[in-house]
């Protein structure tokens, strides 16, 4: 007391000063306080999950989920990879040419068809049509995209265009 006196500090000012900061102290407890008890409130809700399930529980269900979700995926690549591995044996690639077989007819009734599947095996089908004979139907099989009977030019055509179509297993 004599040290704040020969500052030139009245005791008294120092003594309420003291009971400020203590008041600042007590209000700022209260205020803190309360926010302890919102987040601790928080804290159990969350804990508890909303059907009262803990977050233990929820977390291994959700790991069973991902599990299961695992397993699916890989059984669907083995499907896919089956597929993928019988689409090599579907035609998928195709062309068709319209003509007219003779030239004392119109409307182009003649056709040659190519269907050929990954591997380019598969056939050339022409119609021809005359109106005099009648319809021709002609079938040449077509193997890794070269076929051992001669082709007309219209044959010979639709099979370069339809080797030369993307198939649908190209990654391109």
């Amino acid at each position: 007391m004599q040290f704040l006196n020969s500052l030139g500090i009245d005791v008294g000012y120092v003594v309420i000063g003291i009971c400020c900061v203590l008041l600042i102290l007590i209000i700022l407890y209260i205020v803190l306080w309360n926010k302890f008890k919102e987040f601790r409130s928080n804290y159990e809700t969350f804990m508890q999950g909303k059907d009262g399930k803990d977050l233990e529980t929820a977390i291994l269900d959700k790991f069973k989920q991902i599990d299961k979700i695992s397993d699916q995926v890989d059984i669907n690549a083995t499907e896919i990879g089956t597929i993928f591995e019988k689409l090599k044996f579907t035609y998928q690639k195709f062309s068709i040419v319209k003509y007219d077989a003779f030239k004392e007819m119109g409307g182009k009734l003649s056709f040659s068809l190519c269907m050929l599947t990954d591997n380019n095996d598969g056939f050339v089908l022409t119609s021809v049509h005359s109106s005099n004979e009648g319809c021709y139907i002609y079938i040449k099989e077509i193997i890794k995209g070269e076929s051992y009977v001669l082709l007309s030019e219209e044959e010979k055509k639709v099979l370069t265009e339809a080797k030369t179509r993307r198939s649908c297993l190209d990654d391109k």
